[in-house]
């Protein structure tokens, strides 16, 4: 089944209903559907055919979600790109996926116009709003286009998200998700995470291009509202004014947002006792960080492990076991990513694809419908990150007898001194239980003695003061000696990428440059 037709079957069945929202301007799914659908008619009357890839660069916006249904429909690739990467991370995703066509915002107007050489096969760019000479202005293509279409038929393996890894450890590449990919994806929300009902109001705060785009689907089989931040920043008093106007129900965030959230001065100021469900995921929440929402915000959390390669979800814990108080049993689960979804297997493997069994650490590897068809013109990192039909992830973890996966590190960002393997994750939870600490991240630098040390990297909350000596005694009253930061260095913030992952690897280059041996 094309996944485009969801938005066909919704504006067919709930035609009155709001789709989208954006300020004060409105859709319903009739409204909604006829723009997709002239949009559709206006790129296949370019030439764009079946097949190819049309590139979306765009601040969150109702286009935004009608240039993705569009593609859907007419069965091209759609290739959503982060607004916050930079040009040269842009250029170089439209020009590896191939995409014939860019839809763009005017913000990207002159920085996409001056790489153009870069990407010689795009062959139309599509701008919304006063485009530079050669560009089509948007609401130009849609005019006059008929306002129905017929939805392509397609192939289970047809791809319909072309969603590009963050690029933390190299050039991002392309996982191909199919149009089965996002359908079992759908499915399977609907049975593990949220039911989702017509009558639901979904917030999108994070980015379109990234997990709340893959949220939208859900939202649309359901027929349940789309309200876009009508921010091209995350503005925590935004977010609070939008959930008490529209009586948000739902919202997906990464956890760097929940945080800003749940600190604010003006969390208190509004109702928002609307939200019924808030699904986060894309980084680690740390526990502190999530004790501390709950208590803010109520049991209305569920916790998503996914990846690119197999997104929303390859684990979950449901809000049922987001508890302050309970068994230590209970309470050490949430510091885990949940049971694997309902469609999914895990299993933990060593180095050498042979499964472990509870309590041992080793690579999480996953098994499912969900999981992408490959890389993008990329066979060898396919045959590799799928060895013997298993999702490779990159993430170290455990899994207890009950099946509960616990995320220990990334497999790169793991810290071997004097031959024992410490988890930079377990010393950042420790980090931030200090009262001034605000963030954290935890690295191996060079060490003569033990080949690296352990060193924390901490941003203070405002008007708190600490020393490293103090940092570091602090662990001693939680670590091993081992696992204790020799060293510690105070930054005002912790570098993120436009997903809001710490990059580690930037925080290590100033420590490794030179060296023999580097670790990236």
């Amino acid at each position: 089944m094309n996944v485009g037709t969801l938005f066909t079957k919704s504006a067919r069945t709930f035609p009155e209903r709001l789709a989208i929202a954006y300020g004060d301007y409105e859709l319903t799914y009739q409204q909604a559907n006829e723009r997709i659908n002239r949009l559709a008619n206006g790129l296949t009357g370019l030439g764009v055919r079946r097949g190819e890839n049309v590139a979306i660069l765009l601040h969150n916006c109702p286009e935004f979600l009608e240039t993705l249904f569009a593609c859907f429909k007419a069965g091209f690739g759609s290739v959503p790109i982060n607004f916050r990467l930079h040009p040269k991370e842009c250029s170089f995703i439209i020009d590896n996926s191939e995409a014939v066509a860019v839809v763009l915002g005017e913000d990207f107007r002159e920085s996409l116009s001056a790489r153009r050489k870069e990407m010689p096969r795009v062959k139309h760019y599509i701008c919304l709003t006063d485009p530079l000479e050669g560009m089509l202005p948007y609401e130009t293509l849609l005019k006059n286009q008929p306002t129905s279409f017929n939805d392509e038929e397609v192939e289970r393996d047809h791809l319909a998200w072309l969603f590009y890894t963050s690029g933390t450890t190299g050039r991002p590449k392309g996982a191909m998700l199919t149009h089965h990919n996002l359908m079992v994806m759908t499915m399977n929300f609907f049975a593990d995470i949220s039911p989702l009902r017509p009558e639901d109001v979904v917030l999108h705060a994070a980015p379109l291009s990234h997990g709340s785009g893959l949220y939208g689907i859900p939202n649309v089989a359901k027929g349940a509202a789309n309200v876009i931040l009508m921010s091209k920043t995350f503005a925590p008093q935004v977010v609070f004014e939008t959930i008490q106007k529209r009586k948000v129900t739902n919202i997906f965030m990464a956890p760097a947002m929940i945080k800003r959230l749940i600190t604010s001065p003006e969390i208190d100021k509004y109702d928002l006792s609307s939200l019924k469900c808030i699904n986060y995921g894309g980084a680690p929440i740390y526990e502190e960080d999530l004790k501390a929402a709950v208590r803010k915000l109520g049991p209305v959390f569920v916790q998503l492990f996914g990846q690119a390669e197999a997104p929303m979800t390859i684990s979950y814990l449901p809000k049922e076991e987001h508890l302050l108080e309970g068994t230590a049993e209970q309470m050490k689960r949430l510091t885990s990513a949940g049971i694997p979804r309902t469609d999914v297997e895990v299993k933990i493997s060593d180095f050498n694809d042979k499964e472990l069994p509870p309590g041992q650490m080793g690579e999480i590897v996953v098994r499912g419908e969900v999981v992408m068809k490959g890389y993008w013109r990329n066979p060898e990192a396919t045959a590799e990150t799928l060895r013997k039909g298993w999702l490779h992830t990159g993430d170290l973890g455990i899994m207890d007898e009950k099946g509960y996966v616990y995320i220990l590190d990334r497999a790169k960002d793991m810290i071997i001194s004097g031959g024992e393997n410490i988890y930079s994750r377990e010393i950042e939870d420790v980090l931030l239980k200090h009262p001034a600490v605000f963030e954290v991240a935890v690295i191996g630098v060079p060490d003569e003695k033990w080949g690296e040390a352990v060193k924390g990297i901490v941003a203070l909350k405002p008007g708190q003061k600490a020393t490293e000596e103090e940092i570091i005694d602090f662990c001693k009253q939680h670590l091993a000696s081992y696992k204790k930061p020799k060293s510690v260095d105070f930054f005002n913030a912790i570098p993120k990428n436009p997903y809001g992952k710490v990059l580690k690897m930037e925080l290590r280059e100033k420590y490794w440059t030179g060296e023999s041996r580097r670790v990236r």
